[in-house]
């Protein structure tokens, strides 16, 4: 399928699809299924062929759908609770296959490298190189598509649950979205290897942390809204929890399409929740947002407000800055016969 163009009327049947693409496919799902490349390998030691790729808008509609049909079959019944963790690995059924798929690529790239410098005279060697570097061109793409499927039944995934998709561990560092969800984990260990790529994300860090139990998000979104007009550019780090503070920070991210680094508790000892802050302070966060919770937050106010040295512009709320909390009614969406 080639790339749509603006379509000023329908002179027959024959546009009709094209139209519908146009009107409804995203550009994520165009670069991934639109444009194949011409010949492409299924499986390591098939012959190049002409494989076709699903349609862009089918492969939207379908992933997208099975999401929302999850929580339509199960709302309003005694499964209901169930829905979020079915969803979820529904989403992660793509994750896993595209990083599975993102491994080979990087073994078959590496393949490349070593063959290109042990260039060989003869057309044995020239085919062997040229069917690696169309294998390696393929698996690309059969992961760009996962993670293309994967980004959009993570947004359907987020409209019904509520809260961004999340993989269970690492990232999920994607190719055609801008709102990646990356570990601090995959983070750190970039910066250590010195590698500018799409674990080491660089722009400005703001840093949120805050309790789980914490209900108004509106006064989050606000105060983050209002932080990202002042630096566009900025990344998002938080303390990595699944609700509260740290889960509705990373609703805002996934929705204004913002980098989020979520720096979860690893290791052991009881003082594994300090050392997350103190690897935070190391990031010369550029301003943060603080609310009232344990002794984490505290001591991440402290790290950021030293008496004598840099000091980090904080917001602070306190619990009682919060809105009351307005129970939400669920309505059943119906699907038509």
């Amino acid at each position: 399928m080639s790339k749509p163009t603006a379509l000023a009327s329908v002179s027959s049947f024959a546009d009709l699809p094209e139209l519908y693409a146009e009107l409804t496919a995203t550009p994520d799902f165009l670069a991934s299924f639109g444009d194949p490349i011409p010949l492409s390998i299924m499986e390591p030691g098939d012959e190049p062929a002409e494989h076709h790729m699903p349609e862009p808008i089918a492969a939207q509609a379908e992933c997208g759908g099975i999401v929302a049909t999850i929580f339509d079959l199960f709302t309003d019944t005694r499964l209901e609770a169930l829905a979020p963790e079915l969803a979820w690995g529904f989403v992660n059924s793509f994750h896993f296959v595209a990083s599975k798929l993102e491994r080979e690529e990087d073994r078959l790239a590496d393949t490349l490298r070593d063959m290109a410098r042990r260039l060989e005279p003869g057309e044995v060697f020239n085919k062997e190189l040229e069917d690696t570097q169309l294998e390696c061109q393929s698996v690309a793409e059969q992961r760009a598509a996962m993670e293309a499927m994967r980004d959009y039944a993570g947004a359907m995934f987020r409209t019904c649950a509520g809260r961004p998709w999340s993989p269970a561990k690492g990232s999920r560092a994607s190719h055609v979205t801008t709102a990646s969800q990356i570990s601090a984990l995959d983070f750190l260990r970039a910066r250590a290897e010195r590698r500018r790529d799409r674990y080491d994300p660089q722009g400005p860090v703001v840093v949120v942390s805050g309790p789980q139990d914490w209900h108004d998000w509106r006064i989050l979104w606000g105060r983050l809204d209002q932080i990202r007009t002042r630096i566009p550019g900025m990344v998002l780090v938080t303390t990595g929890q699944r609700l509260g503070v740290d889960a509705a920070a990373a609703a805002w991210a996934a929705q204004r399409g913002v980098v989020c680094i979520a720096f979860g508790l690893y290791g052991r000892g009881k003082g594994k929740g300090f050392k997350r802050n103190r690897d935070i302070a190391e990031l010369m966060p550029v301003e943060a947002i603080l609310c009232e919770g344990s002794g984490i937050q505290s001591s991440l106010y402290d790290l950021f407000n030293p008496q004598q040295g840099h000091r980090v512009p904080t917001h602070v709320f306190l619990a009682t800055d919060q809105e009351p909390a307005v129970p939400i009614k669920k309505k059943r969406r119906v699907i038509p016969a």
